[in-house]
């Protein structure tokens, strides 16, 4: 069964969503899964660059207060799926037109979601840039890839039109926010569900797929 995996490596609920789809699948074993990964751009207009937390903040929410209610809500969630969020490591908002890149480049050698959970979890909790590139092959090398390879593809500026394509896609298809996990091609759910409400989907899923639909 395919499940297509729209996500932002920015997005703390993709995070979640994340986790939670890996919970439910561990729960069905009798269930076989390969998940491809479709990138999403939260911040579109994002400089490469990035910016500085404290001027995403203003532009993203009006101001820190805001902030601080939808990031202690969000670690609230975290924390009971055993995540650690600490949005206070965060110094620096990242484009994440390279992360996306790099996923790609770390699926065709076959640890893409390694690589994905790595770089939610560098970001999340450990605060670091991930729109930097010397980090980003630092995280790849540590997954068991090539750090030397990553950083020249990176270097490059190849494969970035891919990703702005793939997030068009997305529109068209009225994806309009993240995560939204696309079941056998057929079947789509957004949001952070509960691993009882996507393993419904999947059931539902399968039934077609079995019935030849």
């Amino acid at each position: 069964m395919t499940i297509e995996v729209v996500h932002d490596l920015v997005c703390p609920w993709c995070y979640l969503g994340l986790r939670r789809l890996l919970r439910t699948l561990r729960r069905r074993p009798d269930l076989t899964s390969d998940l491809s990964w479709r990138p999403f751009l939260l911040n579109p207009d994002m400089p490469r660059a990035g910016l500085s937390r404290a001027d995403y903040i203003v532009r993203k929410f009006g101001g820190e207060e805001r902030a601080r209610r939808l990031y202690g809500s969000i670690a609230e969630i975290g924390h009971g799926e055993g995540m650690q969020f600490r949005f206070d490591r965060i110094r620096r908002t990242p484009s994440s037109v390279d992360a996306h890149r790099l996923v790609r480049w770390a699926t065709r050698h076959g640890s893409g979601l390694e690589l994905v959970e790595a770089l939610f979890a560098a970001h999340f909790t450990d605060g670091r840039d991930i729109g930097d590139i010397d980090t980003l092959a630092t995280i790849a090398a540590a997954c068991g890839l090539d750090g030397g390879a990553v950083h020249a593809f990176l270097a490059s500026d190849a494969e970035a039109d891919i990703i702005h394509a793939e997030n068009l896609r997305a529109h068209r298809l009225g994806i309009n926010g993240v995560p939204c996990f696309v079941i056998g091609g057929r079947h789509a759910i957004a949001g952070a569900q509960e691993p009882e409400v996507i393993e419904r989907l999947l059931d539902v899923a399968l039934v077609d797929a079995t019935e030849g639909f």
